[in-house]
């Protein structure tokens, strides 16, 4: 029977029942986690529509109780998508929807919270805000990382330095330096699935720590929920957190590579270096110096490591010295998550188009390789004429040597110098001293050489091939 009695006003905690009085004001004020637990909405819905179900199969409700929350919760769900201004009592996300519930249908939503605790039921609503997340990141990343190939691609037959201790090292392709920056984005992508991997296991049911008093089908939660797994032990379940720690920490690597792609192109599009030109859109000005043209997007990217970092040690610091079972300190696991996922999802689009929409400046790259940077090569060639690498390694450096004092180029010197150096030089040694012979004889894999680095591309585009769409979990439904 639906109560048709409207309950605006009045009070929806979940508790409060051997309680006298109300909580003090202050209490309420530091209590109150609506403003930040408000975004998991769509997720609470979702799970209590499942576990309405599950009460209906586990004999509790009735099939038209059931149906009758199923559509107050679409009824609720859409209150909340149109915007709605929370009442002073609404202590959560949970009782917010508790309220807007009853206001729907009337008595019956009493009947909901049967079997299960706040406790389960925010670790179910954040695993699958979490899980979201995490396939949300990911397309950004998959979007950054192509904008890494295009790139790499248009980079592919140009020659620049590579750089040890920030000090010119060896010459390699434009696109073998770009794709160095793919691959720990990648990493990070397979960190982020396990991290979603981790909060798919489902806590519903375990209740406020001990389990449901009902016999609820967990299996039909899970696949209706589109979780992996059961949690199998229900102290754990509720006061697990590991997974957003894992979130956090794949975040906090996506973060400091983004902070060394960042580095890179800051120091590139410098004066000093003159490699790559900022875009206008994507860059600012200085409110005195005309002249300025600033990279704000990768600067924030290069700060954002520390935030992603500051959130992991905030929710390590919370979660190390709890006992056992649910704790009102978990309720500030979601600031943590919530910071880090809102930082990055602002950041990655700005990044790629950073880096989408730069320029590179071909020649000033290919000017900046000397010919002191193919001393190495002198090396191998006389190391191929079966001269040891310590009797070349000192040949080369003598003709270094020779070379700086004199203030040229080593390719300037003449051959003489080469034959008192070492014996073993012949005239086609001068071929080592170019910065593409040089590329050529790095065709290893996961070398700088022309065909490894194309293949490189094609294992990167493979990588962001979409694959066949999977479904996760099944459409809630009742028996008929």
């Amino acid at each position: 029977m639906i109560d048709p009695q409207p309950t605006e006003g009045k009070s929806h905690k979940l508790w409060g029942g051997r309680f006298a009085g109300g909580p003090a004001p202050e209490l309420d004020a530091v209590n109150r986690s609506l403003d930040v637990d408000f975004r998991l909405w769509p997720f609470d819905v979702q799970l209590s529509k499942a576990w309405a179900v599950a009460l209906w199969n586990a004999g509790v409700l009735t099939l038209e109780e059931s149906g009758e929350l199923e559509r107050g919760l679409d009824e609720v769900a859409h209150r909340l998508a149109g915007g709605i201004t929370p009442e002073a009592g609404d202590e959560d996300v949970h009782t917010l929807i508790d309220r807007l519930l009853h206001n729907a249908v009337g008595g019956v939503a009493s009947r909901l919270h049967t079997g299960r605790s706040r406790n389960d039921q925010v670790a179910t609503a954040t695993r699958l805000w979490t899980m979201n997340a995490c396939a949300r990141l990911d397309a950004m990343i998959r979007e950054l990382q192509q904008v890494m190939i295009t790139q790499a691609e248009s980079l592919e037959r140009d020659v620049m330095p590579a750089y040890t201790h920030l000090q010119r090292a060896q010459p390699v392709s434009g696109a073998h330096w770009m794709l160095s920056h793919f691959w720990p984005l990648e990493r990070d992508r397979t960190r982020l699935a396990a991290a979603s991997k981790a909060a798919a296991v489902l806590p519903l049911g375990s209740g406020a720590i001990a389990g449901s008093a009902f016999p609820v089908s967990r299996v039909f939660l899970k696949e209706a929920l589109g979780f992996r797994a059961v949690s199998p032990n229900s102290i754990d379940a509720v006061g697990d957190r590991d997974f957003i720690a894992e979130t956090l920490f794949a975040l906090s690597m996506l973060g400091a590579h983004l902070s060394r792609l960042a580095e890179d192109l800051i120091l590139f599009g410098s004066s000093e270096f003159g490699f790559v030109r900022y875009s206008d859109a994507f860059s600012t000005g200085s409110s005195m110096m005309p002249q300025k043209r600033n990279p704000d997007a990768l600067e924030l990217a290069r700060g954002s490591g520390a935030r992603m970092l500051g959130d992991l040690v905030a929710l390590l610091g919370t979660i190390k010295g709890l006992p056992s079972g649910y704790n009102k300190d978990l309720q500030e696991d979601k600031r943590s998550l919530f910071d880090a996922v809102d930082g990055m999802t602002l950041l990655l689009p700005a990044v790629a188009g950073s880096l989408g929409t730069l320029s590179f400046n071909r020649e000033r790259m290919k000017a900046a390789v000397t010919s002191s940077m193919m001393a190495t090569d002198l090396a191998d060639y006389l190391v191929r004429k079966r001269v040891t690498f310590r009797e070349a390694h000192g040949a080369v450096g003598q003709l270094v040597q020779e070379a700086e004092g004199k203030g040229i180029e080593m390719t300037k010197l003449p051959f003489a110098s080469f034959k008192a150096a070492c014996p073993a030089f012949e005239e086609d040694a001068m071929q080592e001293l170019l910065p593409y012979t040089s590329l050529s004889h790095r065709d290893v894999e996961g070398g700088t050489g022309p065909t490894s680095v194309r293949r490189q591309i094609e294992a990167a585009k493979t990588l962001l091939t979409p694959e066949a769409e999977i479904t996760r979990g099944n459409e809630i439904s009742r028996r008929s």
